[in-house]
């Protein structure tokens, strides 16, 4: 995450306010997200057109940077949310997502990220995803809300949801060999 001086702003303000990009509100702090590079925007561009075009099937929304209040004092911004089809339309997104992913820059630190997976846990988010396109590897929440690394597909319990990491990657891999 992008440091800097903590920009403490009353509830109202900061759900009032347009941020470029948007930023997380933690107990009255605002707190900015590292600016993905093309490697973060070609792995959640991935995500949001392949759950776009299952959405019938798989029952699902997909919205990317959606505010999402994880608690009365905190409202954190997911790379990818996915709600189940039949969730009423919320502005800001109040009722447990499906799945939360997280997209990982350079700069993000995984305590960081830790604490944003706890924050949707204990929303109720039934998973949280942590791609790490650098590296090429991701990670899923046991419900203890550990990370465990995933080693050939993404799945999510309950839907017919399993995406395979070379999919996930494909994309980084041509770009990558053709420069």
């Amino acid at each position: 995450m992008a440091t800097s001086a903590p920009v403490y702003v009353p509830r109202e303000e900061y759900l009032n306010t347009t941020y470029r990009p948007d930023r997380d509100w933690i107990d009255g702090e605002t707190k900015e997200h590292t600016m993905g590079e093309q490697p973060h925007a070609s792995v959640q561009g991935f995500f949001i057109q392949l759950f776009r075009n299952n959405t019938t099937e798989w029952q699902v929304r997909v919205f990317p940077e959606q505010r999402v209040q994880t608690s009365s004092t905190n409202y954190r911004i997911p790379d990818v949310c996915v709600v189940r089809r039949a969730t009423p339309m919320e502005p800001i997104v109040r009722t447990p997502p499906l799945l939360c992913i997280e997209i990982l820059s350079r700069e993000d630190r995984m305590s960081d990220i830790q604490e944003r997976v706890e924050d949707y846990l204990a929303m109720g988010v039934q998973a949280v995803w942590v791609v790490d396109p650098q590296r090429r590897r991701a990670y899923e929440t046991l419900p203890s809300g550990a990370l465990q690394p995933v080693h050939a597909e993404l799945t999510l319990a309950g839907t017919g949801i399993c995406i395979p990491l070379a999919d996930v990657f494909a994309e980084l891999d041509e770009m990558e060999a053709k420069s």
